[in-house]
């Protein structure tokens, strides 16, 4: 069998994530034993994907575009070596895979071993999960969610966040994460929209004016789309994702499938079709990460003095605080990301105690310096996976 279409790909994928919460659920919380079954089943869907690496994807519309299956593949991969090998030989197995493995766990631990967190906020993509050629199919690994999973538990952290900038669900962070249910609250659209562990939903307010412009922008862009000339870019990187006071739309993904005189073209008709809704900049703000436009509601700060902003991570911070009653001034809090938009986040925590810790995943000399300078806790590590085996390895030490 060979995957021929997207939806067929996506269905695929999908169907991984109900396997390996089932794996996470019974490791993590029902305690039992790995049923073979699921095993067999993840390697049937890896078989199907190394039958169709490398060939070509034709899309609705008929055209043709590379398909890379790097992440699926890989993470599958991974998978099946933790759940057939062992926690301390898939450790070494990651060793191989990062050079730098040990050295940065080793590091990691040592810096944070003694520290008795009580709120954990991160970013996912990037951050406690790697990157993705396309959102639809990154579905979670299930070493990575036991890992996670290990380290709240045993911290007792009663209200962990997950707050990223894809939707909730409809294809959002829910139908992608295989984390054993209530153990995670799941913060979507920026931390506009959040779902807890008892599955009780809320948003940030949006007034109706700015809901409107929002979508009559939707409604443009989605004829946009169907123009053949533009209607790959639904399906590259992070695709269409309308949220919850925000749009995203990708112009690139992570291998550069796009010609670059086109992504830029996109992004210059986007600004053209913003400028047409709001030509005095009032609704919108554009944030360009050059693989996806970020269309963004703003909103009103409490200094009528201060400029109209985007809502952004800190905003979110702080609306979840005041919402979930997660007491950040009681500390110690740990944030993590891995990129500029979770910054805020960052200074939100520091706003409410000095007794926040950072851990980024970056190599990016300049963001370090800018997150050091606003949290002096802060620790950097080169990959995701790194991160998560040192959050692992705090459980493992902590009484």
């Amino acid at each position: 069998m060979k995957i021929r279409s997207l939806s067929q790909f996506y269905k695929i994928m999908l169907g991984s994530q109900q396997i390996r919460q089932k794996i996470a659920t019974d490791l993590c919380i029902n305690k039992k034993p790995i049923n073979k079954n699921f095993i067999d089943k993840l390697e049937q869907i890896l078989t199907i994907l190394l039958r169709t690496y490398k060939n070509k994807q034709i899309y609705p519309e008929g055209k043709i575009m590379p398909l890379n299956m790097d992440y699926e593949i890989n993470e599958l991969q991974k998978d099946i070596f933790f759940l057939k090998r062992g926690e301390n030989d898939f450790k070494k197995y990651l060793g191989k895979l990062h050079k730098t493995f040990d050295t940065e766990v080793n590091n990691g631990v040592n810096k944070m071993k003694n520290i008795a967190f009580k709120n954990f906020i991160t970013d996912r993509d990037g951050t406690i999960n790697n990157y993705c050629s396309r959102y639809v199919t990154s579905v979670q690994p299930a070493y990575n969610a036991v890992f996670l999973t290990g380290f709240v538990k045993k911290y007792c952290i009663e209200k962990p966040i997950i707050l990223t900038s894809a939707p909730l669900d409809n294809t959002g962070i829910v139908d992608i994460s295989v984390n054993p249910e209530a153990v995670f609250i799941y913060a979507g659209s920026k931390g506009r929209e959040y779902i807890d562990k008892c599955g009780n939903r809320n948003s940030f307010p949006i007034e109706k004016e700015k809901q409107k412009k929002l979508d009559e922008f939707n409604k443009n862009l989605l004829r946009l789309l169907k123009n053949p000339e533009y209607s790959e870019f639904s399906f590259v990187g992070s695709g269409l994702q309308l949220k919850f006071g925000q749009t995203t739309i990708a112009r690139q993904d992570i291998n550069n499938s796009v010609q670059n005189e086109k992504s830029v073209l996109f992004l210059n008709l986007i600004k053209q079709l913003v400028k047409k809704i709001d030509p005095e900049e009032i609704f919108f703000r554009i944030e360009d990460t050059g693989k996806d436009i970020e269309v963004i509601l703003t909103i009103e700060q409490n200094n009528k003095q201060e400029e109209i902003k985007d809502f952004d991570k800190g905003d979110a911070v702080k609306f979840l605080n005041n919402e979930l009653n997660l007491n950040l001034s009681e500390g110690p809090n740990l944030i993590c990301g891995d990129t500029t938009s979770d910054i805020p986040m960052i200074k939100a925590s520091m706003q409410y105690t000095n007794e926040t810790y950072t851990l980024f995943v970056t190599d990016d000399e300049e963001l370090k310096k800018k997150v050091t300078s606003i949290c002096p806790n802060s620790f950097f590590v080169s990959q995701p996976d790194i991160l998560v085996s040192i959050l692992n390895d705090l459980a493992l030490l902590c009484k």
